[in-house]
């Protein structure tokens, strides 16, 4: 079974990307604000959230965007040891969203620690609902996923066939597949995990 949300173009890029930022430790670490903010464009755009972006998401600009990750910078801004665990992340992106006045959207986690079939089970949920999933990995045996190394990034797809479960990443305005077992099993001891949202009635 394959499920894939909608996401958005900025242009030609797919989501938005910490590149255009316009300072340099936003450029190195801006990937949490970065993630925050394509997830409050999802809500726009997709669920009808009001209030939770501060421009037109109808008219999507890459001059608008990187305004609003400077705006999010203020909540999840890049630090000495990086956004390295959920709860920040969730602390961070939840004042925005007071701030903002938006109350509909409740947060709790998965830490990379627990099973790679619960990890299955609860993307498995979370994309069936219609929710991007913000994953946060910190260090991997894998090289594959260098460019994943302690970086926060959007899940918001996956495709089952015969066991095995790849989910669709979306980061730096594009998406790549990746198999979700070998993904979540890093080879470390200290972990990221993943965000998971839900849509308060």
């Amino acid at each position: 079974m394959r499920r894939e949300l909608e996401h958005f173009m900025i242009g030609s890029s797919y989501g938005g990307n910490q590149d255009w930022f316009r300072t340099f430790m936003m450029r190195l670490g801006g990937c949490g604000a970065e993630t925050a903010c394509d997830s409050s464009l999802y809500f726009a755009i997709h669920k009808g959230v009001e209030g939770i972006y501060p421009f037109d998401a109808k008219n999507l600009s890459k001059r608008e965007y990187v305004d609003f990750a400077h705006m999010m910078e203020k909540y999840l801004w890049p630090r000495l040891s990086g956004i390295d665990k959920l709860s920040i992340y969730v602390e961070g992106y939840s004042k925005y969203l007071s701030d903002r006045g938006v109350t509909c959207i409740s947060m709790d986690t998965l830490d990379g620690s627990e099973p790679y079939e619960k990890a299955a089970e609860t993307v498995r949920k979370q994309i069936d609902r219609g929710y991007p999933i913000p994953t946060l990995i910190l260090n991997h045996k894998d090289r594959a996923l260098k460019d994943y190394v302690w970086h926060w990034f959007l899940i918001n797809g996956y495709d089952e066939k015969d066991g095995t479960m790849m989910v669709k990443t979306v980061t730096y305005s594009g998406f790549q597949w990746f198999d979700l077992r070998n993904m979540w099993e890093t080879g470390y001891n200290n972990k990221g995990g993943l965000v998971l949202y839900e849509l308060m009635k």
